[in-house]
């Protein structure tokens, strides 16, 4: 088994949603110039990279990193669903492709982490990843938690659940998936690079920032996989 990285570095070129709150990290000290010690303080927003979005982002009584226990974030190899989307160059909402490869999945209840692969990610240095980013419509959020019912995060390499060419549709999409009465936590700008159908895992684990009363976290994720399938 090897492991690997389903998360990006943070540096002063991750891609931002909307080309905004890029992240900047400044030296307060410097050994290079005669200080003792290097001391560097950054400045970005939470929703920044591979990152988290909690119910509180969309809903005032939503829940925080305190109303989640250590184990929500250890998945086992039958825990994991991932699916791979082959999507066109000019559609911006993704629902039926889903929910259709969806409908072909047996033993549901087995599944708490969703991950899809639209394939974007490898056009993350490039200006079309966040302007015309895939979205999610909201119907698969209602999808999920009927026919998913232990489905807990729904991971994806977008940028965001919300595509930025219909703002509008995707704040319906992050009520949906979020709602604190059941929510699906959103898992966005995962690095799928170098994993596709064929990959197997052994397990993943997601380790958020700890930060209290927010309302996403930075997020670095390993997962085991199978040597043969990397």
């Amino acid at each position: 088994m090897s492991k690997i990285y389903l998360s990006y570095i943070l540096d002063e070129d991750t891609p931002t949603y909307g080309n905004r709150n890029n992240f900047i990290c400044n030296k307060k000290s410097d050994i290079s110039k005669g200080d003792i010690a290097n001391n560097s303080s950054i400045s970005t927003t939470v929703h920044i990279g591979t990152h988290i979005d909690m119910p509180y982002h969309f809903y005032e009584n939503g829940q925080t990193i305190e109303d989640f226990d250590i184990d929500f974030w250890f998945f086992k190899q039958d825990e994991i669903l991932f699916i791979e989307l082959s999507i066109d160059n000019d559609k911006f909402i993704i629902k039926d492709e889903l929910i259709s490869e969806l409908e072909k999945i047996k033993n549901i209840k087995n599944y708490r982490f969703l991950i899809v692969k639209t394939g974007i990610c490898y056009k993350r240095d490039k200006k079309e990843f966040w302007e015309k980013n895939y979205g999610f419509h909201p119907d698969i959020a209602i999808y999920l938690k009927e026919n998913f019912p232990n489905i807990k995060i729904f991971g994806f390499d977008s940028i965001s659940v919300c595509s930025w060419q219909d703002r509008m549709l995707g704040r319906e999409s992050y009520k949906a998936f979020l709602d604190p009465n059941n929510p699906i936590l959103l898992l966005e700008d995962m690095d799928l690079r170098y994993i596709d159908k064929n990959t197997i895992f052994s397990n993943i684990i997601i380790s958020p920032l700890r930060i209290k009363d927010c309302d996403g976290l930075p997020c670095s994720i390993v997962a085991g996989v199978d040597n043969e399938k990397l």
